[in-house]
């Protein structure tokens, strides 16, 4: 849940990591260079356009906190804690990552347009760049379910019965798995010049886990709390 619970989420910071010792090997194919470089330029355009957009991505948590409040405050009171409450918990952890990379999902688009024409040699790679662009779309334009509704149907049934459309939604969020590409596949080809671009996008990551280690879990307990589910 820990890995859920967050507003920015911090994979859209780096799509690789630490490889800042890394450089570009002599025999490398001038192909494989120069889709390496546009892969490290993109994903710093990404690291950086999310951490512009945190504040606005806070704000749009609390804008949907105070919907709740107002059109259906505490309507799971008495929900139990127990199995099905961990299902209706995760309806709100999808709900917070349809805001949050809503909230980044013009950034995300011009990722995965910059993804889409890089090849290598390797196509292993060429693989998981792809996925990792289409995974973070997915994020992007992951749909904001009715948790009023959702909850209230929940409550009717004397929660016995998890919504089918929450059972839905949790197992189409929990089926994006956004994989970063490993460091191993992109290091042989890496630039020298690249490796202050990573270290930069280094640092914005950084900044993003440390927004998610302190707003994740506090944007998760608040919206429990307006709607009164108990977990």
């Amino acid at each position: 849940m820990l890995r859920s619970s967050t507003t920015i989420v911090a994979v859209l910071a780096l799509g690789v990591t630490t490889l800042g010792s890394a450089s570009a090997s002599a025999g490398a194919a001038p192909r494989d260079v120069a889709s390496t470089h546009k892969y490290v330029l993109a994903n710093y355009r990404l690291a950086r356009e999310s951490e512009a957009r945190t504040s606005a991505g806070q704000a749009a948590i609390v804008r949907a906190n105070g919907k709740l409040a107002r059109e259906c405050p505490h309507v799971g009171a008495g929900s139990p804690q127990n199995g099905e409450s961990q299902k209706m918990s995760y309806e709100v952890v999808g709900a917070l990552w349809s805001i949050a990379y809503g909230t980044v999902a013009g950034p995300i688009d011009a990722f995965a347009r910059a993804v889409a024409p890089l090849r290598w040699s390797n196509p292993g790679l060429t693989r998981r760049a792809r996925e990792y662009a289409k995974s973070l779309h997915e994020l992007a334009v992951l749909p904001l379910p009715d948790l009023c509704k959702d909850v209230r149907e929940w409550s009717a049934s004397g929660y016995r019965t998890i919504p089918a459309q929450t059972v839905s939604f949790d197992a189409h969020a929990e089926a994006i798995e956004p994989h970063v590409v490993p460091e191993r596949l992109l290091a042989p080809y890496l630039r020298p010049a690249d490796r202050g671009i990573v270290r930069s996008t280094t640092r914005l990551e950084n900044k993003l886990k440390d927004t998610e280690t302190v707003t994740g879990f506090d944007d998760w307990d608040l919206l429990l709390g307006t709607l009164g589910v108990n977990q």
